[in-house]
Order: C-alpha cells, then structure tokens, then sequence
C-alpha cells in the first residue's frame, strides 16, 4: 500500500501543537492532534445539519438518487448516518463497547444489517446504544471519497442529538445547511449557522422544499439579505428533492433543472470535491487561529503585568485576581449546595407523587372487589390494573425528567458565570426502567354441583329435624311435608351463606393479590426513581464540578502569574518580558502563517 502523502499546510499545524506543548495547554494539543489525524484521511466529509424537518434526509437521498436515509413524519434520524462509496450495497451500525456509554466514547462493535433495513434501525438507534450509522453504496458522486453525512435534528442544545451532531461537526470538511422554504432563516437556525462555522467555515446553505412554497423565491431573497447583513459569507441554492426524485425516475431532465439539484451537485463537486485542499485549509486555520488566540491573551497580559512602570496596577490585578478565586469558591459551595438540597427535593417529590398514585389505584381495587366476582373478568381486571401502573410510571417518570431539567437550569444560574450552553445535555441513563413481576392470580375456590348439593343436605337436616320434632307432638310423622319444607328452605339458605362466604373469601384474596403487586411494583419503581435521581444528582455534579475545576484553573494561572510579577525583581521581569515577548513573536509570526492558509481575520499585535 502506497503511502498517504501529507498536505502542506500541516507543518504549520504541527507548529501550532509544539506552542500548546511549549505553553502547557494539553488540552488545546488533543484539539489539534484530532485534527491533524483527520487531515491525513483520504475521504471528504460533508455534513448536512439544520433544525428537524427540514428535509435533510430526504436531501441526501436526492443527492444520491437511493433511499439510503430515514424519512416520514413519524421516522426521525436519532444518530449520525455515514453515506460512502461501496462496490456493493451494505450498512452497518456502530455501537460504543458499553451498553452504557455515551455517544463521545469510541465505538468497537460495527454489525451488520441489511440495507433495507438501516432506515428503521436508525430511527430507533438510540434506544440500541448505536453512535452512527455506516451505509455503503455504489455512486459515482461518492466514488472520489466524498461522505454525506446525515444528522439528528438540532433543536433544543441540552438535548443527546443535538450533543450527536456537534460532536460529529468536528469531523466534518464541508457543511450542508439545511432550511426549508415556508420562512426565512429563524434567529435561532442564524445562530446554529454561526456555531457551525465556529467549527467549520466551509457552509454552503440548502434551502429546500421549494416545491411546496410558491412565493419561494421571495423567501430566497429574504434569506439572502439576511446573510449579508449577518456578515455570513454562505452561499444559498434553493431545491426540491421531490422533484429530483421524481425526475431521476421518470428521466425528466427539465424536471430535474427545475429542482435545482444541478446546480448543488455543480457547487459539491467545484466547491467541496474539487476544493479539498483548500477546505481543509480553511479547517485547520480555523482551528489553529482559535488555539493561538487561546495562547497569546494569558501570555500578552503576564508580559503587562511584568512592566515594572504597573507595579501597582500588577499588584491591584493580584488582589482582583484572589478575589476572584475566593469568589469562585464561594458560589461553588452555593451552587452545590443548591444541587444536593434540590435533588433531596425531587427525590422525595417524586416518591410521593408515586406513592399516591399507587394509593389511588388500591382504592379503585377495594372499591371495585367490594361488590365484583374475581371469578368473573378478571383478565379484564389484570389489564385495567397494569394500564394504570404503567400510566403512574410514566407520569412519575416525564416529572422526574421535567423537574431534573429545571434543576440544571437552577444549578446553573448560581454558577459564577452563568451561560445557556451551561446546563448539560441528556443526564439520564440508558436503561431507565425495568418491567415489574407479573400480577398472580389468586387462588379461586371453585363451587361445584357435589358441593353445594352436600351443603344443601347439611343444612337441610337441621330443618327436617327441628320441624320434625315439632310437628310430632302433634301426632305427625318426623318425615312429614312441613318438615320436609323446612328442610328445603334452610338447605337454600345454607347454599347461600356458603356462596356469599366464598365471594368474600376471593374478594379478599383479590384485593391482598393486587396489593402484593402494587406494592411490589412500588418498590421497584420507587427503587428506580431513586437510582435516576442519583444518577443525575452524580452527573450535574461531576459536570459542574468540570467547569468549576477549568475556571478555577484558568483564575488561578492569572493568580499565579500576577504573584509572579509582583515577587519577581526588576532584572528578572526584564528576563522573563524578553522572553514573553520573544514567544509573543513567535506566535504572531506563527498565526499570520495560519491566516495566510485562508483562516478568518484577526488582530494579534505583540
């Protein structure tokens, strides 16, 4: 196998990760290293993003004329499905080692399925564990290593397909920005599209659906404006994948022009395909220039504080900066505090929401055994029972979710510096609930002919008995036709008893089986309520307690280099400003290199 040569451009990236190393920043390295490693990958990665359904599957598979992406309006994607050149149709599903492993971790297991069926496997991957999907077919458009990569809708950011697409961003050469034509861009899809080409600069926007709007030109034009104003530098081509669909299978060329799809596979192919040089590029200034930025503010501000004419004013920062790190410890204790006291809250809300949903249920069972035969219906009785269990469940349950979102969003407002992309995404395990025992059946005494017929005759015998003595001091036989009489009523009546008797006996017997079962299925509900809350108690706190650990780590490097300039004597603060300003230098030297590979413009003096 021939050996992959490596682009130009990346010995000013490899620059970029010696300054992280020299500065200390690993994590800047690790940024930066994942980076260099995707640019020695011959494929071409396109991502197509945009809010839910826009039609960004039904996009893809216009593109490549197959129905290789989940469509409907009650299919959604849920993972990330890779579209690749293959000799021979295949697809397959890649899921993380764990079983409860996010959708960060490495995957290790790729199965198999068949390619008819990775659409619906895909609408339903997460509850599989599955990170993305990988399709292969053959497709001249992909021949060439390009990869269409289709994602979960982006709506609300603290949500796991949301997470899904933007850690797939990071991947990606090329971006496809979907938007359909019944309105202009929102202001919520303008800031998605500002975040992306944080990450990526190379975005093309797709506006689709233009089948369906008539005045969708107008809208074009709106969308249009709205970018220039916006000061972003994307280009827009309105489609209709319907059409393009429809005229890649009836062969109606001016169908086809009419879709526009013409002129996005001219942009894919000159833009993307024909442009990956300078796309990758483009990713790797942007990249590079956001790390160097990173290293050149602490760096610029310890070679202000070491001027010997700020004595002062590198003392007053010192002060400010242990301020600040006082301050952080004290709203950290506040926030955890806020954390345990409303976990504590919600646990003990939630318990008893459940606890009294159950109660309601029981006093259904009571009211209803009270008068009911459990001889009779009673699988109509078992149905009604578990429906009702399993609507206390999930009630309790979309509760317990609501209010765990309202407590991130809490915790986070007394977080010393509170942002929206604070609050976490999905803090909820994987395999939430388990189904509760089987509802047994109580024992039924049954009332057979034989039974009652003995019960008849024993009753009747006190009857013929008592009439009988009676009648017999009247001169009448013992075994007469009062007597007889009498024994016929107390035998009924003695039927009777016995059958009341045991209606109650299978009532109670009812009534203790419905609440063993609920009573079982409390405690194991409640058991797993429990276990969620502490599961997200664990996962609020390890993910603020990152973010105050790397904000206590940057306040404290300002510390330490303020303490620095103000113990320092003047011979050293001149030393050690030399060689600031000689790294200083080196980096400003070093990010006009990385802007001259086309990286957005910014001012860096040293």
């Amino acid at each position: 196998m021939s050996q992959v040569m490596a682009p130009p451009w990346l010995d000013v990236l490899d620059e970029t990760i010696g300054a992280c190393v020299t500065h200390r920043r690993p994590d800047l390295e690790a940024r930066l290293r994942e980076k260099r490693a995707q640019q020695l990958d011959p494929k071409l990665r396109v991502l197509v993003v945009g809010e839910s359904k826009q039609g960004k599957s039904q996009l893809v598979n216009a593109l490549l004329n197959a129905p290789v992406c989940a469509v409907g309006d009650d299919i959604t994607t849920t993972v990330p499905t890779f579209v690749q050149h293959a000799d021979t149709p295949s697809a397959a599903l890649v899921r993380n080692s764990s079983a409860r492993g996010s959708i960060f971790h490495t995957p290790t297991e790729r199965i198999a399925v068949p390619i008819d069926q990775v659409t619906k496997q895909v609408s339903t991957a997460h509850a599989q564990h599955v990170v993305r999907a990988e399709i292969g077919i053959p497709r001249a458009l992909l021949d060439n290593g390009l990869v269409l990569i289709d994602t979960p809708g982006v709506g609300d950011t603290r949500s796991a397909h949301t997470a899904s697409t933007f850690a797939t961003l990071m991947q990606a050469d090329a971006v496809l920005m979907v938007s359909d034509a019944t309105g202009e861009l929102t202001s919520a899809e303008m800031t998605l599209l500002k975040k992306v080409m944080q990450a990526c600069p190379n975005v093309t926007v797709v506006v689709t659906k233009i089948d369906l709007v008539p005045s969708w030109r107008s809208v074009v034009e709106r969308n249009r404006a709205l970018l220039a104003r916006a000061g972003v530098p994307a280009k827009l081509i309105p489609v209709s994948s319907a059409l393009r669909l429809r005229a890649a299978k009836t062969g109606d060329q001016r169908l086809n022009t009419e879709s526009g799809f013409p002129e996005l596979l001219a942009c894919v192919q000159r833009d993307i395909v024909a442009s990956a040089d300078l796309l990758a590029r483009r990713a790797v200034a942007v990249v590079a220039s956001s790390a160097l930025t990173q290293l050149v503010t602490p760096l610029r501000e310890e070679l202000t504080a070491h001027d010997s004419s700020r004595t002062a004013a590198t003392i007053s920062t010192l002060q400010e900066a242990q301020r600040r790190v006082d301050e952080l410890r004290r709203r950290s204790a506040r926030w955890q505090n806020v954390l345990n006291d409303e976990m504590a809250d919600l646990i003990s809300d939630v318990e008893y929401d459940l606890r009294d949903r159950t109660r309601k249920i029981l006093r259904e069972v009571d009211k209803t055994y009270d008068e009911a035969d459990p001889a009779i219906g009673w699988d109509q009785f078992e149905q009604w029972l578990e429906d009702n269990l399993n609507e206390a469940a999930t009630t309790n349950f979309a509760w317990l979710m609501e209010r765990a979102e309202w407590v991130a969003a809490k915790v986070a407002k007394n977080f010393p510096v509170y942002r929206e992309d604070l609050i976490p995404g999905s803090v909820l395990p994987d395999d939430l609930l388990e189904p509760a025992s089987k509802l047994e059946k109580p024992k039924i005494e049954p009332f057979s002919v034989p039974q009652k017929l003995f019960t008849g005759l024993r009753g009747s015998y006190g009857g013929v008995l008592m009439f009988g003595l009676v009648t017999s001091l009247a001169g009448m036989p013992l075994i007469n036709v009062i007597s007889l009489g009498a024994g016929a009523l107390f035998g009924g009546k003695s039927i009777l008893d016995e059958s009341d008797q045991r209606l109650k006996r299978r009532q109670a017997a009812a009534k203790a089986a419905a609440q063993r079962h609920v009573d079982d299925f409390f405690m194991k509900f409640s058991k797993d309520v429990r276990d969620s809350g502490r599961h997200i108690q664990r996962s609020l706190r390890n993910h603020f307690s990152t973010l105050a650990e790397e904000l206590q780590e940057t306040l404290l490097e300002s510390a330490r280099s303020a303490k620095r300039a103000v113990q320092d004597d003047q011979t050293e603060r001149e030393r050690r400003m030399r060689e600031g300003r000689k790294e200083l230098d080196k980096l400003v030297t070093l990010y006009k290199r990385v802007q001259a590979l086309g990286g957005p413009a910014m001012e860096l003096s040293a």
